[in-house]
């Protein structure tokens, strides 16, 4: 048996507890409250509009050990970061990931964080998931873009399903809130989504639909994966009554209720209608690249004053930095004249 994470959890050092400090501010007034961190960029799937078939990975000992990531996130968190989501690639994937959960668990105890969280494809989440609520994870986000095992396989490129599914049963057995986010996709699955928002709500689960993101080089054309959200939001109006919400996770979705099943469906927009405006959030990637926007290729490195002392001036000068870059919005855009990626770099490396 697994021993409980909460037997596992170092107790906050000191230098932590006399690091707080003034929260981090951009040049826009907009406090950085939110962190996703990229564990590793690697990942077991390989969905088309997000990898290349053919991905280079990064070399094992560029990654930062799970020891620097728990000091980079710790010291974002000693700034005023309150939620902190770990993504990939696929979080699940890398060694021993627990470990870094058990350790950043104290600051959920402390009380200097709200919400730990992740983004999984749901292939290893039927193992993970009873270790992630003893660590006090409360809710994950599964990508599911289809729920037809065939065609769940073609977009994945080698996902398989029933994993995927028993991944999420297991993580409601556990007690875990389970958002399910899926990409609209042009021609792909777009008559999948209506009988989606009525199985997740019908499960009790939130689903969030997101515009494909022009990010990395990846053999279909993005252009012919595109489906405007407006007009999915429209299509589905057909079949239910939606009523916009206030309602907000941190992160950059807008809510709809949908009146017939009560239950609530999101949209992510970067294209039709980006969700700069409140941004609280920023991205770290497992080499320990700070990126201040996703659609941006600004970037500041925080691997080298990680290892350059073993106290946190250094770093927290560099975060201070490179948040005063923090720009106003992204450059995503999707036509017949932008057709190559806003970003050369894939999802999977900044982390979705």
């Amino acid at each position: 048996m697994n021993q409980p994470c909460s037997d596992l959890r170092p107790s906050e050092p000191a230098t932590e507890r006399q690091s707080r400090a003034w929260p981090l501010v951009d040049p826009f007034g907009r406090a950085i409250s939110y962190l996703r961190v990229s564990v590793t960029d690697r990942c077991d799937f390989r969905c088309v509009y997000c990898m290349s078939e053919d991905m280079s990975f990064l070399p094992k000992g560029d990654l930062l050990t799970l020891e620097e990531l728990d000091r980079l996130c710790s010291a974002f968190i000693a700034r005023g970061t309150r939620k902190l989501r770990l993504t990939g690639g696929e979080p699940l994937v890398r060694r021993n990931i627990m470990r870094l959960f058990e350790g950043l668990a104290r600051h959920l105890d402390s009380g200097a964080l709200d919400e730990l969280t992740l983004t999984t494809n749901g292939s290893r989440l039927a193992f993970f998931a009873p270790e992630l609520a003893a660590c006090g994870v409360r809710r994950v986000n599964v990508s599911l873009d289809s729920r037809d095992p065939e065609k769940f396989r073609t977009i994945t490129r080698r996902g398989d399903l029933g994993r995927v599914l028993a991944g999420i049963d297991a993580a409601q057995a556990a007690g875990l809130d389970v958002k399910i986010n899926m990409v609209a996709l042009k021609g792909v699955n777009e008559d999948e989504i209506v009988p989606m928002i009525g199985w997740a709500h019908a499960r009790g689960m939130d689903l969030t639909l997101i515009e494909v993101m022009p990010m990395g080089a990846v053999e279909p054309d993005r252009l012919d994966q595109y489906l405007p959200l407006p007009q999915v939001r429209a299509e589905i109006a057909k079949h239910y009554t939606l009523r916009d919400l206030a309602y907000g996770t941190g992160g950059p979705a807008r809510y709809v209720e949908v009146a017939e099943t009560g239950g609530r469906l999101g949209f992510i927009t970067p294209l039709t209608h980006n969700f700069c405006e409140s941004c609280n959030r920023v991205r770290v990637t497992c080499t320990g690249t700070l990126y201040m926007c996703l659609g941006q290729e600004d970037a500041a490195d925080l691997r080298a004053p990680l290892r350059a002392s073993s106290e946190n001036t250094l770093l927290n000068t560099a975060i201070e930095e490179a948040i005063t870059r923090k720009p106003k919005g992204h450059d995503f855009r999707i036509d017949r004249a932008h057709k190559a990626p806003a970003v050369p770099r894939h999802m999977s490396v900044t982390g979705g």
